[in-house]
């Protein structure tokens, strides 16, 4: 459709293009009501009001009277002849004024009978109050425009009630299955088509679902975004970017807000389908709080931490956006992965109050998180906490450039130990960019899997690192893995076979005279044999093994057969 700039007022209107009726489950617009082929066939041109084509048409109003607004009750299109208007200028603004308090959608004048072009006064009018005025150049029949609009407004009316009955059949459901804010907050998304936040108190986008946009787009700045918006009491749009916000909480208390958003800045307002999409969102949220004691920012944690040790997020801005949004700096910063694995550990509950876990439940990741939480801001240390799996948190730091890594993570250690003990903590590799945070998980759980329970620490520290990973904690690592267990077997089967049938110790010299770097005389210390003896034994090793003990690559190999047996049999 060409369109006026009413800015630069023009003696030659607008003709309206033909358009595709409202879209089901909407109230149509004056565009669309021009569109239709009843109206269109008057050639419709727009005057002035073009930018507020998209006003809803409630009803459709036929008038001749001189004060029609005392039988408006807002949102309709004027239909008229233009046999009632003032003759004076005042009268005719007196007139358009009146359409404009009532909230008129538009005025439809047919230039027939007393017009054959729109008075200067009405179009001087209309332009002032931004009231869409319209003119036929043929005559229309008023009344079947009537019956064809409010068929059209009436069959919105009902797609609307449907569809609104469908919305909360959905939310009914999702209350009743006990879902958890993720699922809600995701069909408030798939039902609006907008993107959808849940925010807590000090404005962290803590559960999202993105639609028409993407996540940078979604979270980029979104604390300074999140306070330019205000808070209200009920539904409603606000803000520079016109969210539409809705609080969640319970009886006085609370916890958040929920936001939709703009696909696009500056789009029309949120209807009414929005307001009732976004209520039964906040409601069904206040909801899952109850029913899920587990706070919101600790389920953030932990599935923002699981995305970014798996590597899901689509692009390092998507990845930074998200965690900026949930308040860990992301720009100048040095990141550091540590794991805390518990699944050996003995825990002590006690060291932290019960009220301080958010939950009755006393599971080692709850009281570990929360314990750490703690700590991470004691020390004013910005970090996100989260299990990963079951029996292993995950902590991922973001350190100032200049600030040391090895006194936050000793902190960070004892802390842990302090609550589950024998639990291993393990710390990877530090990292200066956010995308490379995987990399730094990867090194912990590498640390991690070579690490066996009861491993002794190192003297000066709580944690364990890369350096400390030798042959043997190597060889644990890879424990599960066939290709170790026939390696060892292939290599020591005839020496272990042997001494089966015969009663006899030879592995045990083999080992102690490995572990002497082949020197006998040590190993005959070692064994409590005569070197005759030990000479012996070792010929039998050699013809039972087919190897010479005087290579020193037969001997590493022999060595690392040795460890590998010793720790698939549980002697790590």
């Amino acid at each position: 459709m060409d369109t006026v700039n009413d800015n630069h007022p023009t003696d030659r209107p607008t003709a309206v293009d033909d358009r595709d009726a409202a879209p089901a489950g909407r109230a149509p617009t004056v565009a669309d009501i021009l569109a239709l082929p009843v109206l269109s066939a008057g050639r419709p041109e727009v005057v002035t009001g073009v930018a507020h084509l998209d006003r809803p048409v409630r009803w459709v109003h036929i008038t001749e009277l001189t004060d029609p607004a005392s039988f408006l009750k807002g949102g309709e299109l004027v239909l008229t002849t233009g046999m009632p208007l003032p003759e004076d200028p005042a009268g005719v603004r007196r007139y358009v004024d009146e359409l404009a308090r009532v909230d008129a959608a538009a005025l439809v004048i047919e230039l027939v009978r007393r017009y054959h072009r729109p008075p200067d006064a009405l179009v001087q009018a209309c332009r002032a109050r931004g009231l869409p005025l319209i003119t036929l150049a043929k005559d229309v029949n008023f009344l079947e425009v009537t019956q064809v609009v409010h068929s059209l407004i009436l069959g919105s009316q009902a797609e609307a009630m449907r569809r609104t009955q469908r919305i909360h059949e959905a939310f009914t459901a999702l209350t009743l299955r006990g879902a958890g804010p993720e699922d809600v907050v995701r069909v408030a998304a798939q039902l609006s088509g907008h993107t959808v936040v849940l925010e807590n108190l000090v404005h962290q986008a803590l559960t999202y679902e993105v639609s028409g946009s993407t996540l940078e787009e979604a979270l980029t700045d979104w604390e300074q975004r999140s306070r330019a918006t205000p808070t209200g009491d009920h539904p409603g749009v606000g803000g520079p970017e016109g969210w539409l916000t809705a609080p969640v909480e319970y009886q006085g208390e609370r916890w958040g807000r929920v936001a939709m958003l703009p696909v696009r800045a500056g789009e029309p307002a949120f209807g009414p389908e929005h307001i009732t999409v976004l209520e039964r969102t906040a409601m069904a949220l206040a909801v899952a709080r109850l029913i899920h004691p587990t706070p919101w920012e600790r389920t953030a944690h932990r599935d923002a931490l699981r995305d970014l040790a798996e590597q899901r997020h689509h692009s390092p801005e998507d990845a930074r956006a998200r965690f900026a949004a949930l308040g860990l700096p992301t720009e100048d910063s040095r990141f550091l992965a540590i794991l805390v694995d518990v699944r050996t550990a003995d825990l002590r509950t006690s060291v932290i109050p019960t009220s301080d876990l958010g939950t009755s439940d006393s599971d080692e990741a709850v009281v570990l998180e929360t314990r750490l939480s703690q700590e991470a801001r004691a020390a004013g240390i910005p970090a996100l906490v989260g299990e990963l799996a079951p029996g292993r948190l995950g902590i991922l730091l973001a350190l100032r450039p200049s600030q040391p890594w090895r006194p936050v993570a000793e902190q960070l250690s004892r802390a842990a130990l302090d609550v589950a003990s024998p639990a291993v903590v393990s710390v990877g590799s530090e990292v200066t960019d956010l995308r490379d945070t995987a990399r730094s998980f990867r090194a912990a759980a590498r640390v991690a899997e070579a690490t066996p329970p009861g491993q002794p620490l190192p003297p000066d520290r709580s944690f364990h690192e890369l350096p400390d990973i030798g042959l043997r904690r190597l060889l644990y690592a890879f424990r599960e893995d066939p290709r170790i267990q026939e390696y060892a077997e292939r290599r020591l089967s005839p020496l272990i076979d042997h001494d089966t049938r015969h009663g006899t110790d030879l592995l045990t010299t083999l080992r102690h005279y490995l572990d002497a770097a082949g020197n006998k005389t040590t190993t005959a210390r070692r064994g409590a044999l005569s070197r005759e003896t030990v000479y012996q034994r070792l010929r039998t090793i050699e013809r039972l093994l087919a190897c010479d003990l005087e290579s020193g690559e037969e001997r590493t190999e022999l060595h690392v057969a040795l460890t590998a047996l010793d720790i698939l049999r549980g002697r790590p």
